[in-house]
């Protein structure tokens, strides 16, 4: 039985927090199965660790010292505020977001037949197949971005 794995979206993946080092990533989920190095366009490079066995996949930006800044999962067990996201359909994943007051989404279906669902203020996005979750990745929020956000 896999064990649960904690989605913190702009903060990290489990006890792991976005800037983390890849020592601290080892130290938090043992050696990756597979390395791999993203680096087909000219100013993104970045270091992928593979964790097939557990359904997730670490990445670390070249650019910003080899720090933990994305995370892609496709393990059913995990979770987020308390609730196994692979078991709930879009619908009930938008609901989830607006109880937290996350009321601004986007979606956009790809050629190749994928259904993504983004929520761009928390840096997360969403993969389903057939009305079925697959997958999502998140990501350290860019505070560095111009966009504006005043409280209610």
């Amino acid at each position: 039985m896999r064990s649960s794995f904690e989605i913190k979206p702009g903060i990290g993946f489990c006890k792991l927090l976005f800037g983390a080092s890849r020592t601290d990533a080892e130290k938090a989920f043992g050696k990756p199965k597979d390395i791999q190095l993203i680096d087909d366009i000219a100013e993104f490079k970045t270091t992928v660790w593979h964790y097939w066995e557990n359904g997730f996949t670490l990445f670390f930006d070249e650019q910003n010292n080899q720090l933990f800044n994305c995370v892609e999962i496709d393990n059913a067990d995990a979770l987020l505020w308390k609730q196994r996201l692979f078991d709930l359909k879009e619908k009930q994943i938008i609901e989830l977001f607006k109880s937290k007051g996350f009321l601004q989404f986007d979606a956009e279906h790809h050629d190749w037949g994928e259904k993504r669902l983004s929520f761009d203020a928390l840096n997360i996005d969403f993969y389903f197949e057939k009305n079925k979750l697959i997958s999502l990745n998140y990501g350290k929020l860019n505070l560095d971005s111009k966009l504006l956000i005043l409280p209610n």
